[in-house]
């Protein structure tokens, strides 16, 4: 795992217990319902078998559950303090929770009817590398669905940088308790790419049908993106 990886790991486990409740204030109650968008956009399509990267405490992982109750479902992600947090959610039933790297995935090729993620690109140190094992693991004609935070635009683009520069640092210095963790996710949701930027990186990795729906003032967005079939 490289430095940068482990840095990103040691964050994420320092602010596992308080994750939801931290969501929950920074998006103003939105984030369970965004979620539940993400899993309702991948179950569309008939399918049994999902996978849901950077699984944190399993929100989405649930939602997809919700949505398909007889399919199998795996929640992977690289912090052992959130999967810890996940297993002890009642009513697991149907998830299976796994350790991984979203850079090199423990799956076979073709594995998966869908591949839901939350947050995930902005963290990751080989952003080629990770969609390029999403596309490898999903099976021809299978979909990802993925909320990830984007870099405000528009000429509320300065107000909206300061604030999320003064409040969310403050929130989790407050609530979180880990400031430094906090302005980490400032600042890597600041420096990430431009949604354009990123619909690029989708189709070079061979996906199709690449869309987005901006929600937040377009700081948070729901991407969807398909593998030929």
């Amino acid at each position: 795992m490289r430095n940068e990886d482990s840095s990103v790991q040691a964050t994420f486990n320092s602010i596992a217990r308080r994750y939801d409740l931290m969501n929950r204030l920074m998006t103003l109650g939105s984030h369970s319902r965004w979620c539940k968008e993400v899993a309702q956009t991948v179950t569309a399509a008939p399918g049994v078998n999902y996978l849901d990267l950077a699984t944190g405490t399993g929100v989405i992982a649930r939602a997809v559950r919700a949505q398909s109750p007889d399919s199998t479902i795996i929640g992977a992600d690289f912090s052992e303090s959130m999967l810890d947090v996940a297993r002890g959610v009642q009513d697991n039933s149907g998830i299976v929770w796994q350790f991984a790297d979203a850079h090199e995935l423990p799956f076979a090729d073709n594995a998966f009817d869908g591949v839901t993620h939350g947050y995930l690109l902005r963290n990751v140190s080989d952003l080629d590398k990770v969609l390029n094992e999403q596309f490898r693991v999903l099976k021809p004609g299978g979909v990802v669905s993925a909320l990830e935070s984007s870099p405000p635009s528009g000429v509320l683009a300065p107000f909206i940088r300061l604030g999320m520069k003064v409040v969310i640092p403050t929130l989790g210095t407050v609530i979180g308790r880990d400031r430094e963790a906090y302005k980490y996710l400032v600042s890597s949701t600041l420096g990430f790419l431009t949604p354009a930027a990123l619909r690029l990186r989708f189709e070079q990795a061979g996906f199709v049908d690449v869309q987005l729906k901006p929600k937040f003032m377009g700081t948070n967005i729901i991407w969807t993106a398909r593998k030929p079939g």
